[in-house]
């Protein structure tokens, strides 16, 4: 989904001359790309456009987003090195070095970002997030778990593992997530090897451990959509999704489980980036500033499952819930338990492996 660019103008004159009127169009459109320009650009995954998620920017800045979304941020990042400018991206903490590296982003001020310190203390300490003294490069907001949804009422109770998105006697019924963050990292947890470190000889093993996945695949895919209406009608039996699916999918009544595999769920964070050629910093401040109240967490957390980076966004929402949707109400609780997707070192390397294993070779 794409928002129209540009801004429509219209200009009435009464009673001019021919020559008045030729200049008041000729203002009009000169003045065009300002009005434009006063409007956020903001570079988001697709479902975090919804208005709920930053209703006092709404407010204070009515019809003042404009939104543009990608489907993971692989390509989130391509686009914007291509030369795509948003004022503001939302990619995920492991891409951060990578965007760094390109000269994409501008620090983050967090005296302007009002609610900086209520930011759980595991995600305001990430590495690499530093950008100078009191300076971010991201600002932390949503983050998640990332496992196998699966049919309980087709596949009775399975081994509690990622080896589930290998079983042969469920070929052509599993899809898995077309992303070097997600498929790659869990085939080298199975292959035994540190997914974010590898030596050439550990990714050949993961190289080997995708390449025997892929003629049991029906599709790789970030279209959660499409992966939630075939595990609806069955005709996917178990695919690796995000908590949303299966918040989704319980929603509908379709039995469905979001497994803890032995291995570790993946767990993910991400976030907010200014980016270094924006137009509009001040409205960037004022979107991450609406977007970090405890209101829009808690629309988060109770719409996809996802867990919000503030503990106030927790508080507004009963443990009961938060126990419905496998939340615990401090993410440090989770990763304890789950494996952390944190920048890779081989990024580049194991995606054109990965494109090469998607391809048949």
């Amino acid at each position: 989904m794409t928002t129209t660019e540009g801004t429509a103008m219209t200009c009435s004159t009464k009673r001019i001359s021919a020559g008045l009127a030729a200049a008041a169009l000729a203002f009009a459109f000169s003045a065009a790309p300002s009005m434009a320009a006063d409007k956020l650009k903001y570079f988001t995954w697709s479902g975090y456009e919804l208005p709920e998620f930053n209703q006092s920017f709404n407010t204070a800045h009515p019809d003042a987003v404009e939104t543009t979304t990608f489907g993971d941020d692989d390509d989130a990042f391509s686009k914007v090195k291509a030369g795509f400018h948003p004022d503001l991206a939302h990619p995920c903490y492991d891409k951060i070095a990578r965007w760094n590296k390109e000269g994409l982003l501008q620090p983050i001020d967090t005296a302007r970002i009002k609610n900086w310190d209520a930011i759980f203390p595991i995600f305001r300490n990430l590495p690499d997030l530093k950008a100078g003294d009191g300076k971010v490069w991201m600002v932390p907001w949503d983050w998640g778990n990332t496992s196998i949804l699966y049919r309980s009422d087709i596949v009775k109770d399975p081994e509690q593992s990622w080896n589930l998105l290998w079983d042969k006697k469920y070929a052509g019924k599993i899809a898995t997530i077309d992303a070097v963050h997600d498929t790659p990292v869990v085939a080298a947890l199975l292959a035994g090897v540190s997914p974010f470190d590898m030596t050439p000889e550990e990714m050949d093993k993961v190289a080997a451990k995708l390449r025997e996945q892929r003629p049991l695949l029906s599709s790789y895919t970030t279209d959660m959509t499409s992966v939630e209406q075939a595990l609806s009608s069955g005709e996917l039996v178990a695919a690796m999704t995000w908590n949303a699916s299966a918040t989704s999918l319980r929603k509908q009544g379709v039995p469905v489980e979001f497994m803890k595999p032995k291995e570790g769920m993946l767990t993910w964070a991400c976030g907010f980036v200014l980016l270094k050629d924006s137009a509009n910093v001040d409205l960037a401040y004022d979107f991450i500033n609406s977007r970090l109240e405890a209101a829009s967490g808690q629309h988060l957390i109770q719409s996809y499952g996802y867990g919000a980076s503030t503990k106030a966004a927790f508080d507004l929402v009963s443990k009961e819930e938060l126990k419905t949707l496998q939340l615990p109400a401090d993410p440090e609780e989770v990763l304890k338990e789950t494996v952390f997707t944190g920048p890779m070192k081989q990024n580049d390397e194991l995606a054109k492996m990965f494109e090469k294993v998607k391809a048949g070779g």
